[in-house]
């Protein structure tokens, strides 16, 4: 099963208007910070933090219990003028198990309640021998040469973003979930979907818009092992001139 935890800045809407609207730049470097030091707290544990919206972040938390969670938000409280709030699910799924960990913090309060403060709200979490984490790590073939070296950075972004929607779009129908995480690279929590289903989803989408995709796959008991085993997956792939789609690789223990 897959752990994942949803972390949310609390009111922060209002905060960032009160007294006066504040500075954005201020803003973006808060929420970076946070991102930042977020995966560092978790990545500790070997879990891996994602942002959303950066006011919300979703994060593999296989492997951290409840006073792990504490003492994170214990953490960012005495460091930043703001805390946040978490909700924790475990599912078979990632989708199923983040679904829970939202409800668990929606049922806690409001988003922008000035009254809900640091709540843990746990569902559920994972036991060390029930714990299973599979990820992908997607990225675009020859991505340099096609776009980066011949198109203008605004529209290779523009076409990064479309592979990330059509990749999300069809991923979220099989319960797995999908993360850009910077250049080309995508990273898919996908517990539940086998080898062939993502090379179908590729195919799929190669045909759709043309944009041609390779995945590493790993399995592991936490998000470290299983994003590592990942990218080992995708050099391999990289290694036999991306003559494949998919190489699927797990941690042994």
């Amino acid at each position: 099963m897959i752990q994942m935890t949803l972390i949310q800045i609390d009111n922060y809407g209002p905060w960032t208007v009160t007294p006066r609207p504040r500075t954005e730049s201020d803003l973006q470097m808060l929420q970076a910070s946070l991102f930042a030091d977020l995966n560092n707290h978790f990545g500790n544990k070997k879990g891996l933090v994602f942002f959303t919206r950066f006011d919300n972040l979703l994060a593999i938390s296989n492997g951290l219990d409840e006073e792990d969670h504490l003492r994170i938000q214990r953490s960012i409280r005495n460091r930043y003028p703001i805390t946040v709030s978490m909700g924790v699910g475990a599912a078979e799924t990632p989708h199923e198990a983040q679904k829970l960990a939202t409800i668990a913090l929606q049922n806690a309060g409001s988003a922008q309640s000035g009254e809900r403060k640091e709540i843990l709200a746990i569902d559920s979490l994972v036991s060390e021998e029930d714990s299973y984490v599979q990820a992908a790590h997607i990225d675009i073939n020859s991505v340099t040469e096609t776009l980066t070296d011949i198109e203008s950075a605004f529209d290779t972004s523009f076409m990064v973003n479309k592979a990330q929607h059509y990749l999300m779009t069809k991923l979220i129908k099989k319960g797995a979930l999908l993360f850009f995480i910077g250049g080309d690279n995508f990273m898919s929590p996908c517990n539940g979907l086998s080898e062939k289903e993502i090379e179908e989803i590729m195919i799929e989408i190669d045909e759709e818009i043309g944009i041609k995709l390779k995945a590493g796959i790993g399995r592991g008991k936490n998000a470290e092992d299983a994003a590592y085993m990942a990218d080992i997956g995708l050099e391999e792939i990289r290694a036999n001139n991306n003559e494949m789609w998919t190489w699927v690789i797990e941690k042994e223990y």
